[in-house]
């Protein structure tokens, strides 16, 4: 049977998809500590996002430390064990080929207290103030 030609956002949609299922099969592999590194099991680590690459051969994962702590040491020891999580990701995922991990740090929550700082400035402030007015 012919297979249909599926839309771009179609693709899109799987690739967001399957994103979101390595996400949580890497989440539940550092909850439960299945790791066997010492510092992956001294820290508690969010990967707060997976980007596939639209082949879904390739994946980011970008990964926390609770508090920030150590993220250096956690980051290596992340990328010292990739080859465990890649053979757990492709047996609980089941595609056709396993996506290859790299594991990057989480720099969204720095941003966002830059934005937060800026919108906190007084002289922000009084402008955000002045078209309330209006």
């Amino acid at each position: 049977m012919a297979q249909r030609a599926s839309t771009p956002e179609q693709q899109s949609v799987r690739v967001l998809k399957v994103g979101e299922r390595v996400r949580h099969i890497l989440s539940e592999l550092l909850a439960r500590g299945e790791a066997h590194d010492d510092v992956l099991t001294a820290h508690s680590v969010s990967v707060t996002e997976v980007r596939m690459t639209p082949d879904l051969r390739n994946a980011n994962a970008y990964v926390k430390p609770l508090l920030g702590e150590d993220e250096a040491a956690v980051l290596k020891a992340l990328r010292t064990n990739t080859a465990f999580f890649q053979r757990e990701v492709a047996k609980r995922l089941g595609l056709k080929f396993a996506p290859r991990l790299s594991f990057k740090p989480d720099r969204s929550f720095d941003e966002a207290d830059r934005i937060e700082r800026l919108l906190n400035d007084p002289k922000v402030a009084r402008d955000l103030g002045d078209l309330g007015e209006d």
